[in-house]
């Protein structure tokens, strides 16, 4: 299978983690969606990575719905339990991650893409409200535990992983560590598994 994204998308970095935790080889081929002409849009009619091409070349994108394809086709390391309470509380986990991630990259399209006498100083400070919010909600959720759900290494905390990772690559401004320390140690604990050291984005 073929996984087309970028090394600094988290959610490509979420695919690839999740990947890693199954012992799947993916081929990742690098695409810039921003440049004139992509053929990102001939794969995904949304124009977005991640995109997962599969053998008989049929196409999966977004990155929520290629993990949980990933997670069922080989019961080696469920990340998504399979019914009841627990499946439910693990996709919270990854839809707070996505939301805090999204609101993220809003925000820094707003001000980097966008030429500066066009861009909103409310609508960056407006998503980064959510950042904040998502950082204190995973805080609070987490607690003292060691993982995000029952007690063992899930999807949420790939989810959470990337997110966390995600502001400390684009935004190291926001000192989440210090006001966090639980969340901090939690977080130091998650990067080093080997999956996040193999998928580290650029120090671009």
């Amino acid at each position: 299978m073929i996984l087309i994204g970028s090394l600094t998308s988290p959610y490509v970095r979420k695919v690839r983690i999740v990947a890693a935790e199954k012992h799947f080889e993916l081929k990742l081929e690098l695409e810039d969606v921003w440049k004139p002409g992509s053929r990102i849009v001939q794969l995904n009619p949304l124009g977005k990575v991640p995109t997962l091409v599969m053998e008989d070349g049929g196409t999966i994108f977004d990155s929520r719905v290629i993990v949980e394809y990933l997670d069922q086709l080989t019961p080696v390391h469920r990340l998504i339990p399979e019914k009841g309470r627990e499946r439910i509380e693990v996709r919270c986990w990854e839809a707070l991650a996505d939301g805090l991630m999204d609101a993220a990259i809003l925000a820094r399209l707003e001000a980097t893409q966008r030429p500066e006498a066009q861009r909103s100083a409310d609508w960056i400070e407006r998503q980064m409200i959510k950042v904040r919010a998502a950082v204190q909600a995973i805080a609070r959720g987490l607690g003292t535990n060691d993982w995000c759900c029952e007690g063992k290494y899930s999807l949420a905390d790939v989810a959470t992983g990337c997110a966390l990772s995600y502001l400390d690559f684009r935004f190291p401004e926001i000192d989440w560590r210090t006001d966090n320390p639980a969340l901090s140690r939690y977080a130091e604990k998650l990067f080093r598994r080997q999956s996040f050291v193999d998928t580290l984005p650029p120090s671009a």
